[in-house]
């Protein structure tokens, strides 16, 4: 039988059309599976960690990197390894990658079980002494063009730690209609965005049990030119609709309209990712 694709091009439709073993194969290095989340999770901690020794063994006198909150779960292994270690984390900078807002354009409460601030205080921070904390940036939709000049004061982004969207936006950066220039899109700064209503519902989902009321319809998102500009990228991809967007960020054409595929012009990309987002996204109903 010969599968029905609506809407795409014909580089999409081959790479959606990619068995486990073809995308296995093509990505080769740039590509690590794991058996279960939990033990990507653990990866991620680990690559941190890793990340974070190896940058001052290297001489260089602080560690900046941009991260997501979701996938979850890494930051309280991350604390443990470094009381375990006896590693301090205060040469080091987070720059988190977005956070929800009201509809009048501020953080919400970081009380709420959504913020992405108040994830990084209760699962990283609070299990930290007050002396071994990284330095915690949230870009401010007050002044989102702080982000750049704190990145420029250290010299730029190390490293880039990211999950990936069903829209394939990278943080918030959704695809924007009308916008199909690739890099011009690469250049968008840390802004405040509308988010799509395909991200509102899935992160309904994975986040509210359904609930897509209760997704905010605002944030405020590093922009690609930041994510972008870090020396490596790392992407970790857990969820089982990733089998799409693993396909077409690696294999699909550079394009605004899928915004991950923009990884494929970085000079340093790696993908973790647990072993059923390798699957073919072909339809299989229950």
């Amino acid at each position: 039988m010969t599968a029905t694709y609506n809407d795409q091009d014909e580089t999409t439709r081959n790479a959606l059309r990619l068995s486990r073993d073809a995308v296995i194969q093509s990505l080769g290095p740039r590509l690590t599976v794991y058996p279960s989340n939990e033990e990507m999770i653990e990866a991620f901690a680990k690559a941190i960690f890793d990340d974070y020794v190896a940058t001052l063994d290297a001489g260089r006198t602080h560690f900046v990197a941009i991260v997501p909150v979701g996938p979850v779960g890494q930051y309280p292994l991350l604390a443990k390894l470094c009381q375990g270690a006896g590693v301090s984390l205060r040469k080091m900078t987070l720059i988190v990658m977005d956070e929800y807002l009201t509809d009048e354009g501020a953080w919400i409460d970081d009380s709420d079980p959504l913020s992405f601030r108040g994830h990084i205080e209760r699962n990283l921070l609070a299990n930290l002494a007050p002396d071994d904390q990284p330095e915690v940036i949230i870009p401010d939709p007050r002044n989102p063009k702080s982000v750049q000049k704190r990145i420029e004061a250290f010299g730029g982004v190390d490293i880039t730690y990211a999950g990936v969207g069903i829209t394939g936006h990278l943080a918030f950066n959704e695809p924007m209609e009308g916008v199909t220039d690739a890099a011009y899109f690469a250049t968008l700064p840390t802004r405040v965005v509308p988010l799509l209503r395909e991200t509102r519902l899935i992160n309904s989902v994975t986040a509210a049990r359904g609930n897509v009321a209760r997704i905010p319809r605002l944030a405020v998102t590093v922009g690609m030119r930041e994510i972008l500009s870090a020396r490596k990228l790392h992407l970790f991809m857990n969820r089982s609709w990733q089998s799409a967007a693993i396909r077409r960020l690696a294999f699909g054409p550079v394009t605004p309209a899928f915004p991950a595929s923009l990884v494929q012009n970085h000079a340093d990309w790696q993908i973790s990712a647990v072993s059923h987002v390798l699957e073919t996204p072909e339809p299989e109903l229950a």
